[in-house]
């Protein structure tokens, strides 16, 4: 849509009009490339705080524990497991696609840090191009030891904070190594989270994650049930403007010194 376009429709429609007719384009926006991640590589351990209460938002944000990203993100992850198997590990992911009115839920908790994403930019977890995961002993399925525990938003969860256990040192390093050979970039504020190459040419995405899995389930329904979260989210709001993507953001950004971890409310 062209910038003259653009220009005669905010005339005619206002504002305030003029953004809910973006956000409504935003929700419907495309989806037909996220694919779900154990539908390619069963291997690869799913599970999702955000579909529970046990998050820095302590509240359910998802209505189903399934985990979708964008095709090409999930043929890379799928070559980075099959690499750590060879090793003895594999990945337990926590967050993939993430609905964009859930990032307006998760920024009226915390808002104005470097470490959840400004819903008018939005997230690379919106684009269906980021991950949020970690190492997992591929016998025991135990989780290895890593600088933290997941949404600890604190220096110490940095991807690059030294003050570490020489263990713990070597295991970062492997997950970083296996996910950048593989086309991810890290993000620096938070170990856990890493960006597929390329993310800023998927659009913010608002399509919801029980709808997804309804999809899913319609196209194989003996291999697909939904997995039930503690309880449905309330309504998000689908009337928010959003703006321009703006592929020069960071998402979370190093902080000068530790900060508390958000608070549980």
């Amino acid at each position: 849509m062209g910038t003259k376009v653009l220009s005669w429709y905010r005339g005619i429609l206002g504002a305030g009009c003029f953004s809910v007719l973006i956000y409504s384009a935003l929700a419907a926006g495309k989806h037909s490339d996220l694919v779900e991640v154990t539908s390619v590589n069963p291997n690869i351990e799913i599970s999702l705080p955000y579909a529970t209460k046990n998050n820095f938002c302590n509240k359910v944000l998802y209505p189903v524990e399934r985990c979708f990203l964008r095709r090409s993100v999930v043929e890379r992850l799928d070559r980075v497991q099959k690499d750590l198997e060879k090793e003895g590990y594999g990945l337990k992911i926590w967050d993939g696609y993430r609905p964009h009115s859930v990032q307006y839920k998760m920024w009226s908790i915390n808002p104005g840090t470097n470490y959840v994403a400004n819903p008018r930019r939005g997230s690379r977890h919106n684009r269906g191009a980021a991950v949020d995961l970690t190492l997992i002993d591929i016998e025991t399925k135990k989780v290895i030891k890593m600088p933290t525990a997941y949404d600890v938003f604190s220096l110490r969860a940095h991807a690059h904070y030294p003050r570490l256990p020489k263990e713990i040192l070597r295991n970062r390093k492997r997950l970083q190594d296996a996910m950048v050979k593989h086309g991810f970039q890290i993000m620096r504020s938070e170990w856990w989270h890493f960006d597929a190459r390329g993310w800023s040419q998927y659009p913010l995405m608002n399509h919801q994650l029980d709808d997804h899995a309804r999809e899913a389930v319609a196209a194989k329904p003996a291999e697909n049930p939904i997995p039930k979260a503690e309880e449905a989210p309330a309504s998000a709001p689908t009337n928010a403007p959003a703006d321009p993507p703006n592929p020069g953001e960071e998402e979370g950004q190093p902080l000068p010194e530790p900060t508390p971890r958000a608070p549980q409310i």
